[in-house]
């Protein structure tokens, strides 16, 4: 019977040790994401963080963002957060957050925070310093005839490829401005391409709506 019991309590402890352990947020990246509006380019904050957690990603439960100084909050879940994993590393956020007020959203600091389902948490201070407005007119991209065309001045540019339903496929760096939507090597069940232009150095970047590859 001292044997059984000693087992239960180790295994207790074990089980105790593990779900309380914090999550992490060892990197993160914060860009003004600028999308085609009825009116013109709309801006929105786009705000990803590596997220682990020694439980895996499955016990992830919540993601807070924070500017204190304007008494701004955002609450993501598993319902609505962007989930991707690349090189075998968790990214969660948003590319649509919005000021609740319309207005552009505040530069400076903002604070991140990151509860998994034990109620164990950390928070991560990140600085939002994109310009007021983006430093190159709105990028162009058309598809005609099997072959797109890019009219930008931002210095990166990819392909977004999405599948019917909307969920992103792949996404291809590309090098030309002009070329053959074949050349491309999309995924077979690839329907449409939007194109994402990015000025790192500003944190700034800009995405067209999807077109049909064909």
């Amino acid at each position: 019977m001292t044997k059984i019991i000693l087992c239960l309590s180790i295994g207790a402890g074990l089980l105790c040790s593990c779900t309380q352990a914090e999550p992490r947020i060892p990197f993160g990246t914060m860009q003004a994401l600028y999308f085609e509006g009825e009116k013109g380019p709309e801006e929105r904050l786009s705000f990803f963080i590596i997220a682990e957690d020694d439980d895996g990603a499955g016990n992830l439960a919540e993601l807070y963002l924070f500017h204190d100084r304007q008494e701004l909050q955002w609450l993501f879940t598993a319902e609505n957060w962007i989930s991707v994993e690349n090189q075998n590393r968790t990214w969660i956020g948003s590319r649509a957050i919005v000021s609740y007020n319309g207005s552009s959203l505040p530069r400076g600091q903002y604070r991140a925070l990151l509860r998994n389902k034990s109620g164990a948490e950390v928070e991560h201070t990140f600085t939002f310093d994109a310009p007021n407005s983006p430093r190159f007119s709105f990028p162009r991209f058309t598809i005609h005839d099997e072959i797109y065309t890019i009219i930008s001045q931002y210095p990166a540019h990819y392909f977004l490829c999405y599948d019917e339903s909307g969920n992103l496929l792949k996404t291809i760096p590309v090098e030309e401005k002009e070329g053959t939507v074949a050349g491309l090597a999309l995924p077979s069940a690839g329907r449409t391409l939007a194109l994402w232009a990015e000025d790192r150095d500003y944190a700034t970047s800009a995405l067209t709506n999807p077109q049909a590859k064909n």
